[in-house]
């Protein structure tokens, strides 16, 4: 049984602030251990349940979080930056399950560090009419290979948006969120043994299907009218009001892409202190 984790960071154990998880900070070092931890307990789940080969990518801004020297030698880790399929990288594979661990809420909703690819210019993203996270977008792209996303780990918002996008996953609400930037935190030693316990029991859902190819409606909305100008010079982008763009692609895998092509323009248009 072959089964990926895409590991975010967000959602970890104790992580309620924009220092927790980006590098050069000192809450950071302390962080990236803990969100290791959350990892550790996934994979060790995952292999007392059957699961014969584990691979983490790394899914989190850099992609170079995690502390290696730390993982579970059980696993393989796939680090660093510029994958086709980015935080879904490796989902075509031959995979028979994906967790997503360390998730969090989207763009313009509440939870924990909520946001959707961009921090903060972005207020909301729809894949074919409905708001989505993402994890919602990363289910689609997995739902395309014809994997099943079997569990889902982050603050109880992010628990409940999973149960939306892949209502039959297990799901472990490491924290319950107060506000984008609080939270009422389980310590590592509870947060550990709910992983573990969720994991082994979240293979059971492993299995490939034949997949569900088709088009989708990806429309995008930013905090900034110049955001999305830049956004719509992208060909097939259209810009559809002030803030919002929208765009149609043959299936999830290209949809995947363009997003990311609408996200890297948007991001350089990006200045230091307006945004």
């Amino acid at each position: 049984m072959r089964i990926l984790i895409s590991a975010d960071m967000e959602g970890a154990t104790g992580v309620t602030h924009t220092d927790d998880v980006v590098p050069g900070t000192e809450p950071f070092q302390r962080f990236r251990k803990l969100f290791t931890g959350d990892v550790n307990a996934c994979i060790d789940g995952l292999h007392e349940s059957g699961a014969t080969d584990v691979l983490v990518n790394e899914a989190h801004s850099s992609q170079r979080n995690l502390v290696l020297e730390d993982l579970d030698p059980r696993a393989r880790m796939l680090t660093g930056r510029h994958k086709p399929l980015s935080m879904m990288q490796g989902v075509d594979s031959g995979v028979d399950g994906v967790v997503f661990l360390g998730y969090h809420t989207g763009a313009g909703t509440e939870g924990v560090l909520s946001h959707t690819y961009m921090e903060t210019s972005m207020t909301g993203v729809w894949l074919d009419g409905v708001r989505a996270s993402e994890g919602r977008l990363n289910a689609a792209l997995a739902a395309e290979h014809g994997v099943p996303v079997v569990l889902v780990t982050g603050d109880d918002r992010t628990c409940a948006d999973a149960r939306e996008y892949a209502p039959s996953a297990h799901t472990v609400a490491v924290k319950e969120c107060v506000s984008r930037y609080a939270a009422v935190c389980l310590p590592p030693q509870r947060t550990a043994t709910a992983i573990r316990d969720e994991s082994a029991l979240a293979t059971a859902l492993c299995g490939r299907t034949e997949g569900t190819a088709g088009a989708h409606r990806v429309e995008v909305e930013f905090a900034a009218a110049h955001l999305a100008a830049a956004a719509a010079v992208i060909p097939t982008v259209e810009q559809l009001d002030l803030r919002r763009v929208g765009y149609d692609a043959p299936d999830m895998t290209e949809a995947m892409k363009a997003f990311k092509i609408v996200t890297t323009i948007a991001g350089r248009a990006m200045q230091d202190v307006y945004g």
